[in-house]
């Protein structure tokens, strides 16, 4: 069985909601999931991630930060139905939510939604996802801790 390398980028989009953190993930044959997809002719990983993010959500957002990558293999077949083994390696990127409207996903995508983030842990199937999705809410987690001791020097 001949061996295929395949590239993806997508992206981990945050907002704060009625104080709470959110994340939107999207629903795909019957599992909810981050938003990823192939990297285009000429794009750089971030770049793919804004684009991936916005076609599938709805959303636009900005990277604020590299999560990292995933590595994985499974079984597949060329357009012309040979069997091959497909190595993946996805990028992820932090997003910044920006504008736009779940609703406004494409029509790949069954749903899109904004979920708070420990729910969304519990919703996504895999492990190496979740492994991201942990890592984003701890930069977010930090990221929140120094604006608020910022915050509170200035204050004194």
């Amino acid at each position: 069985m001949r061996n295929v390398r395949e590239s993806s980028s997508g992206g981990v989009i945050y907002r704060r909601h009625h104080g709470a953190l959110e994340i939107a993930l999207i629903h795909v044959r019957n599992r909810w999931t981050l938003p990823k997809g192939h990297i285009e002719q000429g794009e750089s990983t971030g770049q793919t991630a804004v684009r991936e993010v916005r076609e599938e959500t709805g959303l636009e957002g900005r990277v604020s930060g590299k999560l990292g990558e995933i590595r994985y293999s499974y079984r597949g077949k060329t357009p012309e139905g040979e069997p091959v083994r497909i190595n993946k390696r996805v990028h992820f990127y932090l997003l910044r939510y920006v504008r736009g409207d779940v609703r406004d996903h494409d029509q790949e995508v069954d749903e899109a939604r904004w979920i708070p983030i420990h729910q969304a842990l519990r919703k996504v199937k895999f492990p190496s996802e979740k492994k991201m999705l942990r890592r984003a809410w701890g930069i977010l987690s930090r990221r929140e801790r120094q604006r608020s001791t910022a915050v509170q020097g200035v204050s004194s």
